[in-house]
């Protein structure tokens, strides 16, 4: 059993989110200190019946000692605001290249696919030192993705896509807890963050039982669900056309411009009289209740792979 006290630092982030704790951990206990020293300092010296000096401070020493301490704890807190907020701001956003991985959350278990469609439910591999970007839904209720070794955590929500970005430093097993009360079974909502060497890892996915990635799966799916009868290229029904649309901006009838991205694409399949395209009809019919939240991650990552091809050609 480790009796440390102290969480293992797995990840970039971790290192920040410490260094940020360590620091707040210190400027608060100095401010401990010297308040409760002075209130100590003041009793001891001016307590009745003392020979201390009393009366009011001279006026400019008085002004000189209010303004210099309030200088000092406003840019004392600039400082910290803008350490934080940087630090912060730059783990929102993956890396270029990161590698993708989907995550379902359901009661009470962590499903999750690798970008060559294997698959694993409560355990999750990652390669040592490579960004990973993790795409996240739910199933039922509110979930919450939390690996305390690598100092992240966030929520999980039902009808909305949520992602978040790791970078592992150290290789081992790390515990992976859900941090949102999901029902009677919360507790028992665990699994494993599996850090490998890259070489291992790559190795430990070839192993892995062959499947159809995410883009494929979207594939059939477009099919099967009908959506290629309108946004095919060779389709006579006046659809917006798919291919490279992602990440670029849309110009929507009510003259609103929006991004084309996961939650974009999510509420168009879910609620698509929402956000109308310009210069086209709300014709589409809503998927709400046929499609589960795995299969929007699939067409998902099919219109994202159109526009990787678009960029290739």
């Amino acid at each position: 059993m480790n009796a440390s006290f102290s969480l293992p630092e797995a990840s970039t982030h971790a290192v920040t989110v410490d260094h940020i704790f360590y620091l707040l951990l210190v400027l608060s206990g100095a401010t401990v200190v010297l308040v409760f020293g002075l209130i100590l300092l003041f009793a001891v010296r001016y307590r009745r019946g003392s020979a201390a000096k009393r009366g009011p401070m001279p006026e400019l020493l008085s002004h000189e000692f209010e303004i210099g301490w309030t200088l000092a704890t406003l840019l004392t807190f600039a400082f910290l605001f803008w350490w934080v907020s940087s630090a912060d701001l730059s783990s929102l956003a993956a890396p270029v290249g990161a590698l993708e991985i989907h995550v379902v959350a359901k009661q009470w278990m962590w499903k999750t696919q690798h970008s060559n469609g294997a698959r694993e439910i409560n355990a999750l591999h990652v390669p040592l030192n490579k960004p990973v970007h993790l795409l996240m839904s739910s199933q039922d209720v509110i979930h919450s993705f939390f690996v305390p070794a690598f100092r992240v955590k966030k929520d999980v929500l039902p009808g909305r896509d949520t992602d978040i970005w790791f970078q592992a430093t150290k290789t081992g097993v790390f515990p992976l807890l859900c941090a949102e009360y999901c029902g009677t079974n919360h507790s028992m909502m665990r699994g494993k963050i599996i850090v490998m060497r890259q070489e291992d890892y790559a190795r430990w996915l070839t192993e892995q039982p062959e499947g159809d990635d995410l883009a494929h799966e979207g594939a059939k799916l477009f099919i099967a669900q009908g959506c290629s009868g309108c946004h095919a290229n060779s389709s006579s029904v006046h659809a917006p056309r798919l291919d490279g649309v992602y990440g670029r901006d849309v110009h929507l009838s009510d003259g609103r411009t929006i991004k084309a991205d996961d939650a974009y694409i999510r509420d168009s399949i879910l609620q698509p009289k929402r956000d109308i395209v310009a210069g086209y009809e709300p014709i589409m019919p809503s998927f709400k209740g046929l499609l589960d939240d795995g299969e929007i991650q699939s067409l998902t990552a099919y219109i994202r792979s159109l526009a990787q091809e678009k960029q290739n050609d």
